[in-house]
């Protein structure tokens, strides 16, 4: 096989479908080496319950399975050597050399779903209270405006862009939310088309007022009647970008100091994980957020035990023995 990654200790089988495979799906010399190391692990575990590839069940396949997550292998890690896998049993049962695919039903295991990043409370708040001296005014204003909503209110990015300065009938069928500072409250329009009504709290409101006095100004008397209905503007009157959001946070972070850049869902999970913290009360947090099931929102129940579980080890007498 010329052009072929070495290929020791395989069956003609397992050659032919490498063959196959660079000639046929002409594929690149960095997979074709994955597959055949893939092939070569295959035949390595039949060769362990003394078979040979052809003669492996579904059965056999499960169990490689469970043998490599035991031995520490990842759920995708998995999912990627049983793609490999699969592909060899499809082209074999194409040749008549199986009658079945014994890879066809077998599933890796589900990788664990990573937590949420939520920030330390100190940083939350050192962010939410950043002033950047020597800064546009217009732009300060609107930024830390921008982050007192997504913390304070735990807003999705794409539900703050979509905020206007007020409800309207456009705003209505379009999609879009408003705040309203005198009622105190922000309605938005999240995921699956459903509305919801957050509290915005002093700091928001707050911010909103000074961002609000500062909205219209770059853009004169002329450009503020033509001005579109949206809360967060660019400097040309355009609502603002989820792009743009992320890009002025971040960058707004590490001006702050903070450990690591910060980006919009990030907030959101810290109004989660600290309101948590405080309150104990998860419904609440789950309708805060307009997650349509709770268990979405006990992912934050984890993050909160970590917190707790980070204060034992650095306060209990007994929680590490001293060497």
């Amino acid at each position: 096989m010329n052009g072929t990654p070495v290929a020791l200790h395989l069956p003609p089988e397992a050659l032919q479908y490498l063959e196959h495979v660079r000639v046929e799906k002409r594929l690149a010399a960095r997979t074709l080496t994955l597959y055949t190391l893939d092939l070569q692990r295959l035949a390595a575990m039949a060769a362990g319950v003394d078979l040979p590839l052809l003669r492996l069940t579904s059965a056999h396949i499960r169990r490689f399975v469970a043998q490599m997550h035991a031995s520490g292998r990842s759920g995708r890690g998995i999912a990627l050597i049983l793609s490999g896998w699969r592909g060899f049993y499809t082209w074999a049962a194409r040749q008549g050399l199986v009658p079945h695919n014994p890879v066809q039903d077998v599933r890796a295991p589900k990788a664990p779903k990573p937590l949420p990043k939520a920030l330390p409370v100190d940083e939350a708040v050192r962010l939410a209270e950043h002033q950047e001296t020597g800064a546009d005014p217009w732009l300060e204003a609107r930024d830390a405006a921008i982050v007192e909503l997504l913390y304070g209110c735990g807003l999705r990015v794409g539900e703050l862009v979509g905020l206007d300065v007020a409800p309207s009938p456009a705003a209505h069928q379009q999609g879009r939310g408003w705040v309203d500072l005198q009622a105190g409250e922000a309605h938005v329009f999240g995921k699956g088309s459903k509305r919801r009504s957050v509290p915005v709290g002093r700091a928001a409101a707050a911010a909103l007022q000074a961002w609000l006095a500062q909205r219209a100004l770059p853009l004169g008397a002329a450009g503020a009647a033509r001005l579109e209905p949206a809360l967060f503007i660019g400097r040309r009157g355009a609502r603002l970008t989820a792009q743009s959001v992320w890009s002025r946070l971040r960058q707004r972070s590490q001006v702050a100091g903070l450990t690591t850049p910060v980006h919009p869902h990030m907030l959101r999970h810290s109004f989660a994980s600290h309101l948590l913290q405080s309150s104990g009360d998860l419904r609440a947090v789950q309708e805060l957020l307009g997650h349509a099931n709770i268990t979405t929102t006990q992912v934050y129940t984890r993050l909160d035990f970590q917190h707790l579980a980070r204060v034992y080890d650095a306060a209990h007498p007994r929680a590490r023995r001293k060497p």
